[in-house]
């Protein structure tokens, strides 16, 4: 790879680092959600809108702690958007449902999601996406790897 094309690259993925979040929130904080943030969007998204889903397993696939997400869940809570509720099969096991006002919260912010991978993949075709695919799973693997190494 010529030299200047990987400074083209560096170049690019350090302003899409920069302006991906900024852009998202100015898209789904929009009047309707002007009461919570862009961080409760993705705790939104990650309750999802099929089953109820343990306060454990959202932590997990945020990779936040616990006391984090129960902070964040009790105002999300008061705000509306989610109820949290005791399974009745084992009482340890808190579990999270979207009320209708955080259902159409979730679908908001996944037509932005949806409306951004369209462009992205716009005018590519199937094998292009699968090297495009391929390239961010490097880039996943290498945060991944990066971020473990920190904590040591």
């Amino acid at each position: 790879m010529e030299k200047s094309t990987r400074r083209v690259l560096n170049e690019t993925l350090v302003k899409l680092f920069n302006d991906v979040m900024s852009i998202e929130e100015k898209a789904v904080i929009t009047d309707n959600f002007k009461d919570i943030t862009n961080n409760d969007m993705h705790i939104i998204e990650a309750v999802g809108v099929e089953e109820p889903r343990r306060m454990s397993e959202i932590a997990k696939r945020l990779g936040v702690t616990m006391g984090t997400l129960t902070t964040n869940m009790n105002s999300l809570e008061d705000k509306e958007y989610i109820i949290r509720e005791r399974s009745t099969t084992d009482k340890r096991v808190v579990l999270v449902v979207l009320t209708a006002k955080g259902k159409k919260a979730f679908y908001h912010h996944r037509g932005f999601h949806q409306n951004m991978i369209k462009s992205v993949v716009k005018g590519l075709d199937e094998d292009e996406m699968k090297v495009m695919i391929k390239c961010l799973l490097n880039l996943n693997e290498f945060f991944k790897q990066y971020g473990e190494n920190q904590q040591d």
